[in-house]
């Protein structure tokens, strides 16, 4: 390339980014508020429908198992006929136990009756949402798909660990002594 090409490559880049920083201008002169698009939610069509039916399931976590029982009804939750608020010692555990119905948008519209055995507290809460979650999945294929998209369908399969033979625990050794 000689230099009078060089040069008029030059100028014709120099022209170019001129033009396109005078249409930045005025496209920022014309669009003084910025254009903000939101995408509305629509409403499921499962919340306009009335369920009439009892469902239940099985939900387990750790060592505890329970036993689900959902009815239409006013969002009365029964833990081993106690209130879950009397069974349950934390507010967490109780917001855990309800997050099946905070995800599928149905608060207050159904009495939940549970029989849990085994584990503590916190194996029993799980377990508890994981039946709750699977009996409102047999209720409508929509529900079913937001339950799965928020991992509450999946069972959690982290249970203790056993102990080994000649060994203290799982994976604590005996104390090593050199003599």
């Amino acid at each position: 390339m000689s230099e009078n090409e060089v040069k008029e490559n030059k100028e014709i880049l120099e022209e170019a980014s001129a033009e396109e920083k005078k249409q930045k201008a005025e496209n920022k002169e014309k669009n003084t508020e910025p254009k903000v698009i939101r995408a509305r939610e629509e409403e499921p069509g499962y919340l306009k429908r009335k369920f009439t039916a009892t469902y239940s399931a099985t939900g387990r976590r750790k060592q505890a198992v329970a036993r689900i029982i959902v009815t239409p009804g006013k969002g009365v939750i029964t833990i081993n006929k106690k209130p879950a608020q009397d069974y349950l010692p934390t507010e967490n555990m109780i917001q855990l136990i309800n997050q099946p119905f905070e995800i599928t948008k149905l608060p207050a519209r159904f009495d939940v009756n549970v029989s849990v055995k085994g584990g503590g507290f916190a194996g029993q809460s799980g377990a508890i949402r994981h039946g709750i979650s699977r009996a409102l999945g047999l209720m409508d294929e929509e529900i079913r798909k937001r339950l799965k998209v928020a991992g509450l369908l999946t069972r959690d399969a982290r249970v203790k660990e056993r102990k080994k033979y000649g060994q203290r625990g799982a994976r604590a050794r005996f104390q090593f002594s050199k003599r």
